[in-house]
């Protein structure tokens, strides 16, 4: 049997076969202590009795041997052609038998109990003496009368269990069924339930051993409807930021379009481009968000903040110098933390692009990353408008952005850092930039401390 179809057995099955196996197995062993017992008391009675015979007979002996007839007393009992005695004097002269005894010693040992096969029969004899030593009486019984009366007593200890048995097999399925209900029930009302039903079990009639089972389908309830909750908030509002980059698109497109000016349409179609971009900027960070979102981040590496740092400044370059700014990294030494390479790059380049786009031309955007006792800290600090004091704690959610800067966006890029820094165990800041001048973005890497 494989180990896949033993995984599919029931609990009430496994119970129930369990169960019996156990209580026939109990029953099975006392059965065959108890006859096994009873066997040797039986055995230790009827010795008794043997002897107690062989007392009656010493008593009898005082009067004349002779004058005793007992070869053709009547038989009483069924079991009496199982019994027999012999009276012999002085050990060698037979002088008295009962009917059923032969002319030979019922055992060559004379005194005590002993075993012994006459003509192909077995005795249990015992063998002892009067008083005078004169004569010595041998009364023995038969083996297989004993060995008859022992079937029958165990014929009759077993028939009880054998009738009792299938009963109680009953009674135990009634039992693992009434106690395996719950379950049922419990599996049922999860079987039954809607895709976006994530209300908590019901708890009140649960078994303490489900109980734990339970609240951890609870709280895993929670934790999906939470996201399902969040999921839906964020396809709606990406479903809103991506209306207005194509409505922008489509106006632009038309335009160009029905226009019969040169410069017009290529004015137009340079809108349509710069728009597609925009739309294309959206769609990533999106993704990027959506990928976050599951915690798939368990393990990390060593990665080199100032060496990141230089590749997107970099990427980056082109773009600040469209806009007359200076790019500078202020890194001395290279600082290490353990995290995923990709996602800080992501982390900076969001920060990065950002400062750029918000900084007015021919300004500074200045990188930092200093090692700190609890940890590194990777800052931006630009020279544009800044951030108001009363947005500051606002501007890591998704789709918010300051209003009045006049830069088109999403308001994604904070919420995508916020993210990543937290899978990283990172703390982030923002505070007023240098010298009183726009806005420095900061995250505090703990030394190993990768969440994911």
């Amino acid at each position: 049997m494989t180990v896949e179809r033993m995984a599919h057995y029931s609990i009430k099955q496994r119970l129930l076969i369990s169960l019996l196996m156990a209580t026939a197995l109990a029953w099975l062993a006392t059965l065959i202590l108890s006859y096994q017992d009873t066997r040797h008391e039986l055995d230790e009675l009827l010795d008794a009795h043997l002897a107690q015979s062989a007392s009656l007979l010493i008593a009898q002996i005082g009067h004349e041997a002779d004058d005793i007839e007992i070869e053709h007393a009547p038989q009483l009992h069924r079991y009496s052609r199982s019994v027999a005695f012999q009276v012999w004097h002085r050990g060698r002269k037979l002088l008295l038998h009962s009917a059923g005894a032969p002319n030979t010693p019922l055992s060559p040992k004379r005194e005590g109990f002993s075993d012994n096969t006459v003509d192909g029969r077995s005795w249990r004899v015992f063998s002892t003496w009067d008083t005078s030593g004169r004569y010595m009486i041998q009364v023995a019984e038969r083996r297989e009368a004993r060995d008859e009366l022992s079937e029958t007593m165990a014929k009759n200890m077993l028939l009880p269990v054998l009738i009792t048995l299938p009963i109680l097999g009953l009674l135990i399925w009634f039992g693992v069924a009434r106690g395996l209900r719950p379950l049922d029930t419990l599996s049922r009302e999860v079987a039954q339930r809607r895709p976006d039903n994530m209300a908590v079990l019901d708890t009140g009639e649960v078994p303490i051993e489900v109980l734990p089972l339970v609240q951890d389908l609870n709280r895993l309830f929670e934790r999906v409807g939470e996201s399902l909750d969040k999921e839906r908030r964020f396809t709606a509002d990406a479903a809103h930021e991506l209306r207005t980059p194509l409505a922008a698109i489509k106006t632009q497109a038309q335009v160009a379009r029905a226009s019969m000016d040169a410069d017009e349409r290529q004015q137009a179609l340079n809108a349509v481009i710069a728009g597609c971009d925009r739309a294309t900027r959206l769609v990533e960070q999106l993704l990027t968000l959506a990928r976050l979102e599951p915690e798939h981040f368990r393990t990390g590496e060593q990665c080199g903040l100032r060496a990141l740092s230089q590749q997107v400044i970099a990427e980056l370059a082109p773009v600040a110098v469209s806009k007359n700014i200076e790019l500078q990294l202020a890194a001395d030494n290279e600082v290490s933390v353990r995290g995923v390479p990709a996602l800080i790059e992501i982390l900076m380049r969001n920060l990065i692009d950002n400062a750029i786009r918000y900084s007015p031309p021919g300004s500074e955007v200045r990188v930092s990353i200093v090692a700190a006792a609890d940890g590194a800290v990777f800052s931006v600090n630009d020279q544009g408008p800044g951030v108001p004091e009363e947005a500051k704690t606002r501007i890591w959610d998704r789709f918010y952005r300051v209003l009045g800067t006049g830069e088109s966006g999403s308001g994604l890029g904070l919420s995508i850092v916020s993210r990543i820094a937290d899978l990283h165990g990172a703390a982030t800041a923002v505070t007023t930039g240098d010298d009183g001048l726009g806005l420095r973005v900061s995250v505090t890497f703990k030394p190993d401390a990768l969440n994911g």
